[in-house]
Parts: C-alpha cells; sequence; structure tokens
C-alpha cells in the first residue's frame, strides 16, 4: 500500500509536467496554427519533403540586389566635377602660334577643376568645366580660343575622376578612397581594386553604405549570384568585415553548443553530425528542427496561401520540420545547407520523459524496499 502511495504521488508530479525538459516536443511545435502564427507575426512551420526541397534548394537570396536594384551608375554620369584632373591639348595650323612651340608642334596643358568648377587656359582664361563631358568641355574651350590662336584644335583627356570616389574599409587589403571611372563600376570590381578580402571569402560579410540605405549580404553572395554584385555610385561606402558563421545545437542531441562553420558549405545531415548525432534514448527522429529568418519570398513560394500576410515583409521567422523516421529524410537533410546563425534543435520523444519519471522515483523505490527488509 505504500508502495501504491509513493507512485501515486511521483505519477501526480509527472502528471503535473513538473519534470525538466530541453524544450519543446515534436507535438508542441507541430499543433501550432500555422496561420494564425503568421496573422501574429510569430512563426511559420514547413516540413521538408520531396515537393518541397527542390523550391529551397533552388532559391536565390536576392534581398540585397532587390534593396539597391535601379540605384547606382557604376562611375559618374560621364559629366566633369571638382577635383577632376585633366590635360588639354593644343595644336595650331602655323608653326609660329601660340601653341604650336616644342618638338610635338603642340602644347600640353595639366589641369585641375577648382572648387568653383572652372579651369584655368591661357589666353582662353577660366573656363567652366564641372557639370560638362569631355566634349562638351573640349568645345568651350577651341570656341574661346578662335581668333586667338591659328586654327586651333584641341583634345581634353581625362586623367582621374576624383570628383566621383567610393571608400572601401574594414578586412580588406588596401582600404582607402577610390575614384569610380567613367565606365560602370560593380561592387565586386572595387573590391578588387582595395586588394580583395583579408579572410576566406565565404567569412566575409559586406556592407554597402548609401546615404540612408544600407545592406549587407556575404561576399560569397556576390559572386554566387551575379545579380547581388550590384553598381557602384559616387560617396558610396563600402565595409568588409570579417564574421565567421556559427549554429546552434539544442535538445536531443548529444552535444548542446555553439558550432563553427569550418568548411565552406554544411549541410543540415553535417550539422547533425558534427554534434554527435541525436541521442538514442531521448530523441524523437520525427521532430527535428530548423529555426531562421528567412526571406518571406521564399516563405510565399512555399506557403502561397500565406502570399498576402506576408506582402512588403523582409525577413520573418521560419521554422523548418525534418522527420529522421523515413528513410527519405537523411537524404533529404543533405541539400538544407546551414547557414549562419542557424538553431538546430531535436525534440525529445514522448517516452523520454518517462524514463525521467523512472529515474526520479527510482531512489524513492531503493528506499522503501531497504526499509521493508530491515522491518521483516
Amino acid at each position: 500500500m505504500r508502495i501504491l502511495s509513493v507512485l501515486v504521488a511521483a505519477g501526480a508530479l509527472f502528471g503535473c509536467a513538473a519534470l525538466p525538459g530541453d524544450g519543446p516536443a515534436a507535438i508542441n511545435i507541430t499543433s501550432q496554427d500555422v496561420e494564425s502564427s503568421a496573422e501574429t507575426g510569430e512563426y511559420t512551420v514547413v516540413t521538408v519533403s520531396a515537393d518541397n526541397i527542390e523550391t529551397i534548394k533552388s532559391y536565390r537570396p536576392l534581398s540585397f540586389a532587390n534593396q539597391f536594384r535601379g540605384v547606382g551608375h557604376g562611375g559618374s554620369q560621364v559629366q566633369l566635377g571638382v577635383g577632376d584632373t585633366l590635360i588639354v591639348s593644343i595644336w595650331e595650323a602655323a608653326p609660329d602660334g601660340l601653341f604650336s612651340g616644342g618638338e610635338s608642334g603642340s602644347s600640353q596643358i595639366p589641369a585641375v577643376v577648382d572648387e568653383s568648377g572652372y579651369i584655368f587656359v591661357p589666353y582662353a582664361g577660366r573656363v567652366r568645366a564641372a557639370g560638362l563631358s569631355v566634349e562638351g568641355l573640349r568645345q568651350s574651350i577651341q570656341k574661346k580660343l578662335v581668333g586667338k590662336a591659328v586654327e586651333p584644335q584641341v583634345l581634353v583627356s581625362l586623367q582621374e575622376k576624383l570628383s566621383t570616389t567610393a571608400v572601401v574599409v574594414g578586412d580588406v587589403a588596401k582600404p582607402g578612397v577610390y575614384p569610380l571611372p567613367l565606365r560602370n563600376t560593380r561592387l565586386l570590381d572595387l573590391v578588387a581594386q582595395a586588394g580583395g578580402a583579408r579572410e576566406a571569402t565565404y567569412e566575409t560579410v559586406v556592407t554597402l553604405k548609401r546615404g540612408n540605405r544600407s545592406g549587407t549580404t556575404r561576399l560569397e553572395d556576390l559572386i554566387e549570384y551575379p545579380e547581388n554584385n550590384v553598381l557602384v555610385a559616387p560617396k558610396d561606402n563600402i565595409l568588409l568585415s570579417h564574421r565567421p558563421r556559427t549554429f546552434s545545437a539544442f535538445g536531443a542531441v548529444k552535444a548542446n553548443q555553439l558550432v563553427p562553420f569550418k568548411t565552406k558549405t554544411v549541410t543540415m545531415a553535417e550539422a547533425l553530425a558534427t554534434v554527435g548525432g541525436l541521442r538514442d534514448e531521448r530523441a524523437d527522429a520525427n521532430g527535428v528542427f530548423l529555426f531562421r529568418y528567412e526571406d518571406a519570398a521564399l516563405v510565399r513560394a512555399l506557403r502561397p496561401e500565406l502570399a498576402d500576410k506576408l506582402a512588403g515583409r523582409g525577413a520573418v521567422p521560419l521554422v523548418y520540420k525534418l522527420s529522421l523516421r523515413d528513410p527519405k529524410g537523411f537524404f533529404l537533410s543533405q541539400y538544407v545547407e546551414m547557414r549562419d546563425k542557424d538553431i538546430l534543435y531535436v525534440s525529445n520523444h514522448p517516452t523520454a520523459e518517462f524514463g525521467k519519471f523512472l529515474q526520479i522515483i527510482a531512489p524513492l523505490l531503493s528506499n522503501y524496499a531497504t526499509v521493508q527488509r530491515i522491518t521483516d
């Protein structure tokens, strides 16, 4: 009778959910109402399956490209500005003209566009340069020399376009201020001019600051997804930062820890192997979850019924659910790539709670048996 009382008391403890746990069980997460979670801004659950794995694999992270789409024009707008350095070459038809002296029969005049936007050319005086194209400046100088020089011919060469620059700083080999040429200049072009990243490309992030607009992406994504390699605009600030990637593992795995990425890509299968795999005595193989903030565009593709609720949103919380109870799950886990700051969680099997219950009452039963033997 006494042992029955002990079991009843312990059973009440078990029934009141007083036993400690490592996190929510699989049934607790999957029972969430996905529609209401998305509506209240909580999270969305997506079960990884053969039907959606191609959508997940082929998704291209282009939020960075979309943020700067249609903005920027790689160098200047072929217009001269303050600080630009020029060479003005002048020829004349007569050998004894104002500019025909010297071996070449012409004069080459270096010039810099001053703070007022002008350059000085002998006998032409101060000539407005800022806001003009190279050809426009050439015609303006030639017109001013008519009547002073003998049939003057003018050539203007742009040496350095210092009026339009961008700044590259951070973990690059040669940080500094870089002039933007007349041709379109893209983000990778400027990073290359700065000597490239000091660390591995997949451990380096690029932040582009343009006025009040700012965006960050992995340097690797500029190469893997060319759309992210946006045009640079004058006065852009570009920061490269070494930021190693990590993911966290919790729940019924053999090692609950923060894990650094040691290779360029890490799949979900490799992540589970890195932390020792699932704990046989506790894990629910049907409840392997991956928590991350995912682009709303991908969530809409995976859950079309949420398109209206996710309209206009950027990154949204998403939980991928994978079952390793089905052998297909092992194949699927090889196609899901981990990302920086992902959280991997393996839920406890319901029987694991009963195992904890037995561990709690075992000392009680042992003590009771000892007392009974002494009494007898």
